[in-house]
């Protein structure tokens, strides 16, 4: 397949994860690991494996993800984790299908592989999350998981604001306002290395939900154009 790729890692405190994740990057694309304050030697430990370090001194996950699809130059952007949760081996398949024509935006929904991959809070917020947005944009999904896929350009186009943990939401959200064509693919989801920065507390995922909350009662833009 003759196309450019980058992919996105945002990462704070991860040096445990990261030489599983960038083994994994598939030959010819570029890792983007976009260092969000960590203090474990993360950003130096990923340059020595070869990937592309940006800094990112904003904390929040959206803030790492926007900084670096800003820093992205290929023609398709994935994003994935970068806690060896999930596999960026898997990604392929979700550019495939952009460069067919199947998708505009391809999501991974997480099926866990062991019993604590996936806590009972984040996997409750996450059903909470996933209704609410069938109700704001019709899409049917079954999960607003970190791995994904769409064109630079497109996703540029969306104008995403959210600098938190609505990031990820918002990207599906302005998708769907703008027509996109948006599906899932079913990947595993491993149990992390290291603790949740995000979801590994009850606190941590209703925080999340908050966020999210938040986008979907966003305006459409297509209605205040």
């Amino acid at each position: 397949m003759s196309v450019t790729v980058d992919v996105v890692l945002p990462c704070l405190d991860e040096a445990a994860a990261l030489p599983w994740v960038l083994e994994r990057i598939p030959v010819g694309w570029r890792a983007v690991v976009v260092d969000n304050g960590s203090t474990d030697g993360s950003a130096e430990l990923a340059r020595s494996l070869g990937a592309t370090v940006v800094h990112e001194q904003r904390r929040g996950f959206g803030a790492a993800c926007h900084a670096g699809l800003l820093a992205a130059e290929a023609e398709y952007v994935c994003f994935c984790d970068c806690d060896a949760s999930l596999d960026p081996g898997l990604l392929p398949d979700f550019v495939r299908r952009l460069a067919d024509g199947e998708a505009d935006l391809v999501l991974g929904r997480r099926r866990p592989q062991a019993r604590g991959a996936w806590p009972l809070h984040a996997r409750a917020g996450n059903l909470v999350l996933a209704h609410m947005l069938r109700r704001r944009t019709g899409l049917s999904l079954r999960d607003l998981g970190p791995m994904r896929a769409a064109r630079r350009k497109d996703l540029l186009g969306l104008g995403l604001t959210d600098r938190r943990s609505g990031y990820p939401l918002q990207m599906v959200v302005r998708a769907a306002d703008a027509g996109w064509r948006v599906t899932e693919l079913d990947v595993p989801y491993l149990t992390r290395t290291g603790r949740s920065k995000v979801t590994g507390t009850w606190r941590g995922t209703w925080q999340t939900v908050h966020d999210m909350r938040a986008v979907l009662a966003e305006t459409p833009l297509k209605e205040t154009a």
